[in-house]
């Protein structure tokens, strides 16, 4: 048999987890580490058009005119004050957004709502759901109470269809649920692979460039929490939204990893009823509502989500671990700063958990990234080991370092006058590098760790508790 180059020259393999391209198949991607993630595809069959681009093919643009020549993307708000703040002010016209979260978390719940706000705003909207039918969505819709909305539905996942029905209704905002769904005839593979979602994704990104329409892509979550398919596509799309929860709560966070056209790490705070998704305007106030009596291992940390101060409540557990088998079982943060905090209380404070089990959690199902909370950690867990409640109307914050010294953080005026607004009186902080913050609160400015350590419970790294 006659070996057929061209064939051999298309075939290409792709890691599903980060997008690299590799020559030959292999166990595991040598870009991200991933294992069993190389799959075979096929590149796309036709290169971009000069189409897509913003200027005519072979002439360029000084910058200093760019002003000129185009205005400010002009923005739309939703009226959802939280969606429009984790957009940046809005949605802006021929942008794309690509939207993930794990599966019922309500992604369809909350963009059926905004797809029917921007309609009332006086947006032509279409929401085209590739795994629902027309019937499912317009109940899902009668249940919201969304059903006189002027929102278009279709269902459909071929591509060309899709594309050509929107270069005839020319709408203002597109919502594909899901890209997963969708898929091109020019590519051989199967819906959902990485050739369909990556060339499905393109044309629709191209597509909304070129005629200057907003899209809004639903992407699916694989076990580890990213975006299924390859990072290509988050490269692609102007913003990147996660839509977090736990199902065992009924808040939900939406929260921007990348805008282009607004803050990043930026979230909105919604609350799961029975008639949809219910924005929150207060989002300390609710994860506080909660919180009882003073107890032990239950602290209040200060913290900044984006632009937004947030208090929220951090619990502590410590026990005896059985046959000397110590775990570390973290929910809403980082484990391993949480070994890193363990590891500073030991070594310069002289507290040690050895042969004990840890347990720290975010009430509310909050995620929380910032290191600004290392000190309300280390006193939750203290404050576990030693049996010991704090104050109840006391909030800690600050990050340690592996000294043990205490760093100032970020936007510490904002977070004391959240603090003082829900009636907190008194704070635990590092040293403030300018005076005037905090005014009408009793700050107790800390250098390190263990000046905490013996302020709050009577501990000395000279005479460590026995264990």
């Amino acid at each position: 048999m006659r070996h057929n180059p061209v064939m051999a020259k298309d075939l290409a393999f792709t890691c599903s987890s980060c997008g690299a391209t590799h020559s030959k198949w292999s166990g595991r991607c040598e870009a991200c580490g991933a294992w069993n993630s190389i799959v075979e595809e096929q590149p796309l069959s036709a290169a971009p058009t000069s189409k897509s681009m913003g200027t005519k093919r072979g002439r360029t643009l000084p910058l200093t005119d760019l002003a000129t020549l185009e205005a400010a993307p002009p923005r739309t708000e939703a009226g959802v004050a939280e969606l429009d703040r984790v957009l940046g002010g809005g949605l802006v016209a021929a942008s794309a957004i690509l939207v993930g979260g794990d599966p019922g978390i309500g992604k369809s719940t909350l963009l059926l709502q905004a797809a029917a706000r921007f309609a009332r705003n006086g947006l032509k909207v279409i929401y085209v759901t590739g795994e629902e039918s027309t019937a499912q969505v317009q109940m899902r819709a009668r249940r919201l109470g969304l059903d006189q909305s002027p929102v278009r539905l279709a269902a459909e996942t071929n591509l060309r269809d899709i594309l050509t029905t929107l270069e005839t209704e020319v709408p203002d905002l597109v919502i594909i649920d899901s890209i997963q769904t969708m898929w091109a005839d020019t590519v051989d593979s199967a819906p959902g692979s990485v050739s369909q979602v990556r060339a499905a994704a393109h044309e629709l990104v191209t597509f909304a460039k070129r005629r200057g329409i907003a899209v809004i892509l639903v992407g699916h979550v694989t076990k580890e929490g990213a975006i299924a398919g390859p990072r290509v596509v988050e490269h692609m799309v102007d913003c990147v939204l996660y839509f977090e929860g736990e199902r065992g709560h009924q808040f939900r966070i939406l929260r921007a990893v990348k805008n282009r056209f607004g803050p990043a790490d930026e979230i909105g705070v919604f609350e799961m009823t029975g008639k949809g998704l219910a924005e929150v305007r207060n989002p300390s106030a609710l994860f506080l509502s909660e919180r009882g009596t003073p107890a032990p291992g239950s602290v209040v940390f200060a913290g900044i989500e984006g632009t937004r101060p947030l208090l929220c409540e951090i619990q502590a557990l410590v026990a005896p671990a059985p046959q000397g088998q110590a775990r570390r079982s973290v929910v809403g943060w980082d484990g391993g700063r949480l070994n890193m905090i363990l590891a500073v209380l030991e070594a310069r404070c002289g507290i040690s958990f050895a042969g004990l089990d840890v347990y720290l959690n975010v009430a509310g199902g909050l995620r929380i990234s910032e290191p600004a909370a290392d000190l309300a950690v280390a006193c939750a867990l203290v404050s576990a080991r030693q049996d010991a409640a704090l104050p109840e109307t006391c909030v800690i914050f600050g990050e340690i370092s592996l000294s043990g010294a205490l760093r100032p953080v970020v936007q510490t005026e904002n977070r004391l006058k959240e603090a003082q607004k829900l009636g907190f009186t008194s704070a635990i902080l590092p040293i403030l590098p300018k005076r005037g913050a905090g005014a009408g609160l009793d700050l107790r400015e800390m250098r390190d760790l263990a000046d905490v350590v013996a302020a709050l419970f009577g501990l000395s790294p000279e005479a460590p508790e026995e264990t």
